[in-house]
């Protein structure tokens, strides 16, 4: 019987896989020695999946997968989550910034009787821009999607096989990780975890991928950005009608010369504020 199982997606770490698999066999024989190690090559365009064969050629607790194209981290760790065997499931990046010498750690704390351990990085060794931008992300995620979000909690954590089983289970399209965890429940904890340097490359997330993930989570955890719309379509309307009143006054005083003029601008306030509202409206029962 497996007891741990450790969960890695793969993109752009020809020179890290190794020394990866070499730490965490390492790390896990001193814990078990019914132990898998997944890792999830997301078609990166280096050398990875070749690294990957060779150990699995090496090591027969190693497996390997290959995804037919490049999905996503998050996808990746689903579909390495549907392979599992282990009691435990240990989730972690391939840079070598989520330290295999942490996981004795995060499996003790499990052992008190929780579920899920999360991995706090209480000092991120990250560029100070990645930082910056990692908490903006998180604050405005937080906020629309109503969760508290913690900027230094991201996929490294130890999650009992029911809670892999419930999120295997989950049948959304759009696939996050930590929102899935979040969702299904189940007992947790945090502890602080020494978050190390990336030896070589560089982040795989652009802006442009940040912001498209942001949007994704927004619209499969939340209604809020479409109770925002029907908000601003109430806004609009109260200063269209409070603009109409002052135009009809003008009107009426035979202060506006222009022929057609107030009717036009009551029209355009009043109807665009209407129009936003319904569309609101509509947007959330499609949501439901």
């Amino acid at each position: 019987m497996v007891e741990i199982s450790v969960v890695s997606p793969v993109y752009r770490a020809e020179g890290l896989v190794q020394e990866l698999v070499a730490q965490l066999r390492e790390q896990l024989g001193k814990i078990t020695s019914h132990y898998e190690i997944i890792l999830v090559e997301d078609r990166s365009p280096d050398g990875s999946w070749e690294e990957i064969k060779k150990l699995c050629a090496l090591y027969p607790e190693v497996v390997g997968m290959r995804l037919s194209r490049n999905f996503g981290q998050h996808y990746a760790i689903s579909a390495g989550l549907a392979k599992t065997k282990g009691e435990w499931v240990v989730v972690m990046d391939c840079d070598l910034q989520d330290q295999p010498s942490e996981i004795s750690k995060l499996m003790t704390e499990a052992k008190k009787g929780y579920d899920i351990v999360l991995a706090r990085r209480a000092m991120r060794q990250d560029r100070w821009f990645k930082r910056t931008f990692s908490k903006f992300f998180y604050c405005v995620l937080g906020y629309l999607t109503g969760t508290e979000q913690d900027p230094a909690i991201a996929n490294f954590g130890v999650y009992n096989r029911k809670v892999i089983a419930a999120i295997n289970a989950m049948p959304e399209s759009i696939r996050y990780f930590p929102t899935m965890v979040r969702w299904v429940g189940f007992h947790s904890t945090k502890i602080d975890v020494t978050h190390a340097k990336r030896p070589e490359g560089k982040t795989s997330y652009s802006f442009k991928k940040l912001l498209n993930l942001a949007l994704d989570i927004c619209l499969v955890s939340s209604d809020k950005p479409l109770r925002l719309v029907v908000k601003t379509g109430f806004l609009i309307s109260l200063v269209g009608f409070v603009f109409a009143i002052y135009t009809l006054t003008l009107a009426l005083r035979g202060e506006i010369q222009v022929l057609g003029y107030a009717s036009l601008i009551v029209s355009v306030w009043g109807l665009s504020g209407l129009v936003i509202i319904i569309v609101g409206v509509v947007g959330l029962y499609v949501g439901k």
